[in-house]
C-alpha cells in the first residue's frame, strides 16, 4: 500500500504543477500532508516536517546568502564583461547563444555546485534571451542538462555518494566514465544546436548593433505591434515556449524592457563599482576555491562572502539595505521552495514510502536481468534520481542493486558507474533546491521548465548510458 501511495503522491504532485493547478510551494506542502494523513500517520506529520527542514536548513542558508552574494556581484558589474564577450561571440545569433549557454554552464559547473552554476549562467545569458525574445525555457533546459552531466565530477556529489555507499574509490568510478560523459556533453551541445536553430528560424539573426538598440525605441516599436528584433519570422512562439518567453506573465512583448534597459548590459546603473572590479573578481575566485577545497562549509563561505561583498562595495547602511531589499524576492522564493520541498522529502522518507518503493522495484526485476544489473541500474537511476534525493538513491537503493549485481557476477564498480547516468534529469528534479534558483532567476514557471526539459534530459541520460555500454565501461 505504501508503494502505491508513494508513486501516487509523486504523480499527483507532478501533474498538478505541470498543469498549473497549484503552485510548486503549495503542492510541495499540501500534497504530502494529505498523503501522510491517508497512510494513517497524520499525528507524526510534525516530526516528519521538522526532520526534513532540519536536513535542508544548511542548503536553504547557502542559497539565501549565495543569492545575495551573486546578486551584489551582478549589481557591481563583475559579470558585465562576460555578458558583452558572449554577446560579441554569439553575434546576436540565437543558435550561437543557445550553444553558448550550454558551454558556459558546463565550464562554470567545474566548481561542483549547481546553484552557483545557475546563478552565473542566468546572470550572463538572461539579458540576451530577454532582449532577443528567445524562449527562456530553452535557456533553463540547456543549462540544467549541461550542469547535470558535469554534476558527476567527483566533488559534485553523486560520484562521491556512490563511492561512499559502496566503499569504492571515487576516481575508479569517474575516470573510466569520462568518455561516456564526454559523449553526453556532446549530446547536450548537439541538442543546443537543434534548439538554437529552431530559435533562429523563429526570430532570425540580428547584428550586434540591433541587439543593443535602446529600450526606448524598442518600447515604441513593440507597442505599435512590430518588434525590431524579429527579422526572420513573425516572432510568435509555440505553446511550449510562449509562457516562459515572457517570464510566465502571459503578456505580450510590451513588457519586455526592464528598468534601465537590460540590467546586465546597462553601463550607467548607479550600483557599478569599476574601481573595485579586481577585488570582487579575487573575492569570487577565493570563494569558489574555498568551496572546491572544502576549507569551510559552503553555507558559512557564502555567509562570509555576502557580508564582505556588501561591506566593501556598499559601506553605507542605506545602500546595503537597498541591495538586500533588491534581492529579497529571489531569496524568499528560493528559500521558501526549499523549505516546502523539506515537507515533501520528510513525509516521503518518514512514512517509509521511499523504502517500499525501492523494495518493490528491486524485487520486480526479472531473474534473467541479473547478469545485466549494470544496465538495469543505469535505467533505474534516470527516474529514481528524479523522484528522490541523491542521498535516498545512493545510500538507500544503490547498495541493494549492487548486492543483486554481485550475486550475478556484476562488479560494484560497474553498478556505481551506471548509477550516475541519471544526473542530467536529476538536476531538474523538484527535490533539487538548485533548480529553483535556475527557474527563479530566469523568471520561468517550474511547470514550463519541467514540461520542456524532462524528455530531453532523459534522452541525454540514455545517451550517456548507451555510450557507457558501447565503450564497455558499464
Amino acid at each position: 500500500m505504501l508503494t502505491i501511495l508513494g508513486f501516487a503522491m509523486i504523480a499527483t504532485f507532478l501533474v498538478l504543477i505541470m498543469l498549473k493547478r497549484m503552485s510548486p510551494i503549495a503542492a510541495l506542502v499540501l500534497i504530502p500532508a494529505l498523503f501522510c494523513v491517508a497512510v494513517g500517520k497524520g499525528a507524526k506529520l510534525g516530526d516528519y516536517v521538522i526532520d526534513g527542514v532540519t536536513g535542508l536548513a544548511p542548503t536553504a542558508a547557502m542559497l539565501m546568502f549565495a543569492i545575495v552574494y551573486f546578486g551584489v556581484m551582478i549589481d557591481v558589474g563583475l559579470f558585465d564583461p562576460i555578458v558583452r564577450g558572449i554577446l560579441r561571440f554569439c553575434k546576436a545569433d540565437p543558435l550561437r547563444i543557445v550553444v553558448g549557454t550550454a558551454l558556459l554552464a558546463a565550464v562554470v559547473s567545474l566548481d561542483g555546485d549547481g546553484s552557483t552554476t545557475f546563478m552565473i549562467t542566468v546572470s550572463a545569458m538572461y539579458p540576451l534571451y530577454k532582449r532577443l525574445k528567445m524562449s527562456l525555457v530553452v535557456m533553463t533546459g540547456v543549462a540544467a542538462m549541461a550542469n547535470g552531466v558535469m554534476n558527476t565530477l567527483p566533488w559534485g556529489g553523486p560520484t562521491a555518494r556512490a563511492a561512499t555507499a559502496l566503499k569504492l574509490d571515487a576516481s575508479d568510478i569517474f575516470v573510466p566514465m569520462i568518455p561516456a560523459l564526454a559523449v553526453g556533453l556532446l549530446g547536450v551541445l548537439a541538442l543546443a544546436c537543434v534548439l538554437g536553430r529552431r530559435e533562429r528560424r523563429r526570430l532570425g539573426v540580428l547584428t550586434l548593433d540591433e541587439a543593443l538598440e535602446p529600450a526606448e525605441q524598442e518600447t515604441v516599436l513593440v507597442g505599435a505591434g512590430k518588434s525590431p528584433l524579429s527579422k526572420g519570422g513573425s516572432g510568435s512562439a509555440g505553446p511550449e515556449e510562449s509562457p516562459a518567453r515572457t517570464g510566465g506573465s502571459g503578456s505580450g512583448g510590451a513588457d519586455l524592457p526592464e528598468e534601465a534597459a537590460v540590467q546586465g548590459l546597462d553601463p550607467n546603473r548607479p550600483t557599478l563599482r569599476p574601481k573595485l572590479y579586481w577585488f570582487n573578481a579575487l573575492l569570487t575566485v577565493v570563494l569558489l576555491t574555498a568551496m572546491i577545497m572544502e576549507w569551510l562549509p559552503i553555507p558559512v563561505l557564502f555567509l562570509l562572502g555576502a557580508a564582505l561583498a556588501l561591506t566593501v562595495n556598499f559601506p553605507h547602511m542605506p545602500d546595503q539595505k537597498a541591495r538586500i531589499a533588491a534581492h529579497a524576492e529571489n531569496v524568499l522564493n528560493v528559500s521558501g521552495m526549499v523549505f516546502a520541498a523539506a515537507v515533501f522529502t520528510g513525509v516521503l522518507q518518514g512514512t517509509g514510502m521511499v523504502d517500499h518503493m525501492a523494495d518493490w522495484l528491486v524485487t520486480n526485476i526479472p531473474d534473467g536481468m541479473g547478469p545485466h544489473m549494470a544496465l538495469v541500474t543505469g535505467v533505474l537511476s534516470i527516474p529514481l534520481t528524479y523522484f528522490m534525493s541523491n542521498d535516498g538513491f545512493y545510500f538507500g537503493i544503490l547498495p541493494v542493486l549492487a548486492e543483486a549485481g554481485q550475486a550475478h557476477g556484476v562488479s560494484a564498480l560497474e553498478i556505481a558507474r551506471a548509477s550516475i547516468v541519471g544526473q542530467p534529469l536529476h538536476m531538474s528534479s523538484p527535490l533539487v533546491p538548485a533548480v529553483y534558483v535556475l527557474v527563479g532567476m530566469a523568471k520561468v514557471e517550474f511547470g514550463d521548465h519541467t514540461r520542456f526539459v524532462v524528455k530531453w534530459a532523459a534522452l541525454t541520460s540514455l545517451v550517456v548510458l548507451g555510450a557507457g555500454l558501447l565503450f564497455g565501461i558499464v
